[in-house]
């Protein structure tokens, strides 16, 4: 009988074992450095030498990027592994093949595998974050039970200290550079350019948006340096925008290597054909340096198909509600040109709860002027921003640009928030829900299923 409980497994369910991994989130925190995931890796003999990865940097776009790469890729005949966060609904989503999540019955014997290293790890090296433990479980997924041809792989916070940068990858992609986690990456775009160009490897091409002087020139200099390639959109390619109206988009692409005339995307905003673009540039170099076979019949039907929750994805049509992490002043920017240009509606109707550690001045600076509503409450989240301070700070920022019509309503459940803002919205109106995603994902899995999500980073 004691044999049997020596070598009984840790957990009986998927759900004690999610549930011991994001019990590290309030207790540990973001852990920067890759002492414990070299150790880690050590331990279990270096499964992430076996996969080929797409490593994946950048403020704003990394998802809607890996979405369509993996799209691409699973059309095009592969098998393709994708790694993610945070997640909108569930844990299982970071992690998953061809588009679906990894299932709970083998997201168990990974983290059962995985524990004991863990465990071992923590007493020499201090305890590992839920997401080191979360990149653990992906890489082992990956290398040991799913074996796909790529794997996309998004950083989590930066790129130079993050668990994700254990990888040697066959292609790096850095989205664009914003001010968005600047208490840990640094007060200037510079500094934060500086820690997500350190995804890049020595011979690893890169591809980039990067816009801003200041950043390219570090990213430039970061790919010198490594002696790697470095395809950035405006100079080694770019698109042109042929048409643009609510789920498509139409616009051509412009390589190094040829032409793709009359690609169309369904997701929606402008930012979405530059993240579009960044795919197929990716693309474009795996075709060049790793034989990547894509017939273009199966490359553009991937590029319409791809979706991405919870980014300008519309929920509900009766009210009519679009959800949109926009948590930063660039993602706030981004969605308020959208709702300008894509989406018609008679009065706009804005729910917004946000973390503490973000940059509420600027986000509201650009979606305040067009909004006739706002609803501010509180996701269920430690690091929640209080939604009276948040609508102190919104009524001064009302009164600064004259706007004395807005109503500002203070919710903090955001179920009774989210209650107000359906009965508020009529047929010809617009509903938005934005901020951190932890409340996007809150709201998304009540409309949709009538359930709370997960919780976790």
């Amino acid at each position: 009988m004691s044999d049997t409980k020596q070598t009984a497994a840790p957990f009986q369910t998927a759900k004690e074992a999610v549930d011991w991994v994001v019990r590290f989130i309030p207790l540990v925190g973001i852990k920067p450095g890759l002492e414990r995931m070299q150790r880690i890796m050590e331990l279990l003999d270096n499964p992430h030498r076996r996969l080929k990865f797409i490593h994946i940097a950048g403020t704003n776009g990394k998802g809607s990027v890996c979405s369509y790469l993996s799209e691409v890729i699973k059309q095009c005949g592969y098998d393709v592994g994708t790694f993610t966060s945070p997640y909108i609904e569930k844990y299982n989503e970071r992690i998953r093949i061809n588009g679906e999540n990894i299932s709970d019955e083998d997201l168990l014997a990974v983290i059962n595998k995985i524990k004991p290293v863990i465990e071992a790890v923590a007493e020499e090296h201090g305890q590992p974050s839920m997401f080191e433990i979360s990149t653990v479980a992906a890489i082992e997924y990956f290398a040991r039970v799913a074996y796909p041809d790529f794997v996309v792989w998004e950083t989590g916070l930066g790129g130079r200290l993050d668990s994700t940068n254990i990888v040697t990858p066959i292609v790096s992609v850095i989205t664009n550079i914003g001010h968005d986690h600047m208490d840990l990456l640094g007060d200037s775009l510079e500094q934060i350019a500086a820690e997500k160009a350190a995804i890049i490897k020595a011979g690893v091409p890169v591809v980039s948006a990067v816009e801003q002087p200041e950043v390219i020139e570090v990213v430039e200099l970061a790919a010198k340096a490594k002696h790697a390639t470095l395809y950035l959109m405006n100079r080694t390619f770019r698109y042109e925008t042929l048409s643009v109206r609510e789920n498509e988009q139409k616009f051509h692409f412009t390589g190094p290597f040829r032409t793709i005339p009359d690609v169309a995307i369904s997701m929606n905003g402008g930012h979405q054909l530059k993240n579009a673009a960044v795919a197929l540039m990716t693309i474009e170099v795996l075709r060049q340096y790793y034989a990547f076979l894509a017939e273009d019949e199966d490359l553009l039907r991937a590029m319409n198909r791809a979706q991405w929750p919870g980014r300008l994805e519309l929920i509900s049509q009766e009210p009519r509600i679009l959800i949109d992490g926009a948590h930063n002043p660039e993602g706030a920017q981004t969605l308020t040109e959208a709702l300008k240009t894509t989406y018609s509606f008679k009065k706009l109707y804005l729910m917004m709860g946000m973390l503490s550690n973000k940059n509420h001045t600027e986000v509201f600076r650009h979606i305040l002027p067009i909004v006739d509503t706002l609803i501010l409450t509180e996701p269920e989240w430690h690091k929640k921003a209080a939604a009276s301070d948040l609508a102190a700070l919104a009524e001064r920022l009302l009164a600064e640009i004259g706007r004395t019509d807005v109503e500002v309503i203070v919710e903090p459940k955001w179920k009774t928030a989210l209650e107000t803002l359906q009965r508020l919205t009529a047929q010809d109106d617009l509903a938005v829900v934005t901020g951190t995603l932890y409340l996007i994902g809150d709201v998304r899995s009540w409309i949709k299923h009538q359930s709370d999500s997960e919780k976790g980073w």
